[in-house]
């Protein structure tokens, strides 16, 4: 009988930890955020462009948490491309970001990836998808401009 409640006890904590794991991942280190405004990187340099129902989300814990959906006023006139833009997925609670039809679109050219701020931390870029009828989608990327890092640093 004493194994059985030990067991019982341990597929408890296990089950409660489990929660609490996919709850802070889920929930607890995304904060909601707003912005009116995005900046654009052009051929012949940043434009801000202003934003309609911007939805966003942010975290501190990782420099990869922004996603953002929105809509721009104005398109802007010959972004700088980013090459192999690859959409991150987000919370299943931020329903306007579905990076799984955003892949698709970057790949058949349904939308077009351009770089929104450079180094927005170290070694990670803003990185946008722009659809011709104004919606805009962007994440956070690691950018290829360090060197290859040795496993000690």
């Amino acid at each position: 009988m004493n194994g059985k409640i030990v067991g019982i006890g341990l597929l408890g904590v296990g089950a409660v930890a489990g929660v609490g794991m996919w709850y802070l991942q889920e929930f607890h280190f995304y904060d909601v955020t707003y912005a009116d405004s995005l900046t654009i990187q052009t051929a012949t340099g940043p434009v801000t462009v202003p934003l309609d129902g911007f939805q966003g989300i942010d975290g501190d814990s990782s420099p990869l948490k922004w996603r953002a959906c929105a809509r721009l006023s104005d398109q802007p006139v010959d972004p700088v491309p980013f090459e192999d833009a690859t959409p991150l997925g987000a919370p299943f609670w931020f329903d306007c970001f579905d990076y799984g039809q955003l892949t698709a679109d970057l790949a058949s050219g349904a939308a077009r990836a351009v770089l929104g701020q450079p180094e927005i931390r170290p070694d990670v870029d803003r990185v946008l998808a722009i659809y011709p009828d104004g919606r805009v989608y962007g994440w956070h990327q690691y950018n290829d401009k360090t060197p290859e890092r040795g496993v000690m640093d």
